[in-house]
């Protein structure tokens, strides 16, 4: 339990690229709830228990993604990848005792950093 309460002293780099890393994947998430469901273009279907299928399910026809959805989704996926490789590489883990703990530690940092929701509404109503 003592380990969730231990503070780390993390490189300003590294916090940065940490962050990012986080801006990054969101941006990546919200672009694919934009984006149709499939790739290439596909049919949609309809699958009902009628039919012998387990689940219900719907999905209309996807148009697939056009080239410039395509390359916003490879400009994330780049953005995400380098900067997973500068947070695992970081020279700050081989002088870290505990690594594991201080990588979730990490992870984590920009929820001890924001605002509380309670705060957040004060800030907005001054």
């Amino acid at each position: 339990m003592a380990d969730k309460q231990k503070t780390y002293d993390f490189p300003q780099d590294l916090r940065e690229a940490q962050l990012e890393l986080h801006q990054a994947q969101a941006a990546l998430a919200a672009l694919y709830k934009r984006l149709p469901w499939s790739v290439a273009p596909l049919p949609g279907w309809t699958h009902t228990k009628e039919n012998g299928h387990f689940h219900e399910t719907e999905r209309a026809d996807s148009p697939g993604w056009n080239d410039e959805e395509q390359a916003e989704v490879d400009t994330l996926r780049a953005r995400q990848l380098d900067l997973s490789t500068r947070v695992v590489t970081h020279d700050y883990w081989t002088t870290c005792d505990d690594a594991p703990n201080a990588r979730a530690a990490l992870k984590h940092l920009q929820d001890a950093d924001a605002p509380a929701p309670q705060e957040q509404q004060e800030q907005g109503a001054t």
